[in-house]
């Protein structure tokens, strides 16, 4: 993105400053304005709805793809093997993300939605789902380490594809009964699982992957870095903006017909956001990670897969069954909390989180101004 808080070249051009600068304030806009057209407006949500391939909407998948490509496309890929030398940081995020989180997830669904077990499934669902698009966003946004980052999304795609069934079958069919809770038979399907992971990652990252490899040969880092990474700036956040106003307009009709039902899904689900971001700062300061490496880790532990949650309730339990109702409102609580934890994560950096000063990646603009 461009503007001055959002991860650009210095000096790229203003052609998007002023929307950059009113970042929150757009995101805000686009949430407002989704809910409103699919309340207001008859038959958009179905109209939107029938632009679906299976249980994947087009437009979604077109937004999340475009949103996702200029942070790949960023990307020092050759930079990327040395991630993979620091296991004890990988470790890290394998903990927060396949054991805290998920555990997480499910205790705070029990604590709260235990006497809707239908929605409790959809949150627990949500938890099982680990990151692989928004992510990358947020870390741009908040200045986090790209290499680290797309490796980050990389290693938890490979572990989601191998494991997601195991972990849904003893999340919602084992461990609910062993509390006295209704287990749920959910079957999801090795292929299924990794046709959503190649679609919303495999697609970006190729594209992103090739563009920087091929471009930065050609042409060389300097006029890759100034010239052509400022131009794609822009389409993260239209896409972004885009894709915010399809999903609140999806959901506008049952936002405005179920508040009540909106609030009790969002408030296990804000909680989950915010303990994990902050308990993964704690533990990667702790670990000595560093400002950029820090919020990686955090973003990537607090963040959630929700087009594959979503996929599988519809799969599972139907289009307008209360789990999927459940999981479409996880992006929708997800974007306003993440985008706050954004600005926090700058606060933080400004006042010498994780080094000495407040540290900026190489030809990054000071995002002093942005987020407001």
């Amino acid at each position: 993105m461009t503007g001055e808080g959002a991860p650009v070249t210095a000096g790229a051009s203003g052609r998007l400053a002023f929307l950059d600068r009113y970042l929150t304030l757009w995101i805000l806009a686009a949430m407002a304005g989704g809910v409103a057209l699919g309340d207001a407006v008859p038959g958009l949500a179905g109209a939107l709805g029938r632009l679906s391939v299976g249980t994947t909407s087009l437009p979604i998948a077109a937004g999340l793809m475009l949103m996702m490509y200029p942070p790949l496309a960023r990307v020092r890929y050759g930079r990327m093997r040395s991630v993979f030398v620091d296991v004890r940081l990988l470790g890290l995020s394998m903990l927060e993300n396949w054991v805290l989180g998920p555990v997480l997830m499910f205790g705070l669904a029990v604590l709260f939605l235990r006497g809707s077990p239908d929605l409790m499934a959809g949150v627990i669902l949500i938890g099982l789902a680990r990151c692989i698009a928004m992510v990358l966003v947020w870390n741009d946004l908040a200045c986090g380490d790209r290499e680290y980052a797309a490796a980050l999304v990389a290693l938890n795609s490979a572990f989601q594809i191998l494991t997601f069934s195991a972990y849904a079958y003893l999340f919602l069919t084992v461990l609910p009964p062993v509390l006295g809770l209704g287990g749920t038979v959910v079957s999801v399907t090795f292929l299924s699982v990794a046709a959503s992971v190649g679609l919303y990652l495999g697609v970006p990252f190729a594209a992103g992957l090739v563009t920087s490899v091929g471009l930065r040969r050609r042409r060389g880092d300097a006029w890759y870095e100034s010239r052509f990474a400022p131009r794609i700036g822009p389409i993260t956040l239209a896409a972004l903006l885009f894709t915010i106003v399809v999903m609140f307009a999806l959901q506008g009709g049952r936002i405005v017909a179920d508040p009540f039902g909106v609030v009790e899904v969002a408030t296990p689900l804000a909680l989950y956001f915010v303990l994990m971001f902050f308990g993964a700062l704690a533990l990667a300061r702790r670990a000595r990670a560093g400002y950029e490496r820090s919020a990686s880790l955090a973003f990537t532990a607090a963040s959630n897969n929700f087009e594959l949650a979503i996929a599988v309730a519809v799969a599972v339990f139907g289009l307008a069954s209360p789990e999927a109702f459940a999981t479409a409102i996880g992006p929708l609580i997800e974007v306003p909390v993440l985008l706050g934890l954004v600005r926090v994560a700058l606060w933080l950096r400004d006042r010498g989180f994780g080094s000495v000063g407040a540290p900026t990646r190489p030809g990054v603009a000071s995002p002093e101004g942005a987020l407001r």
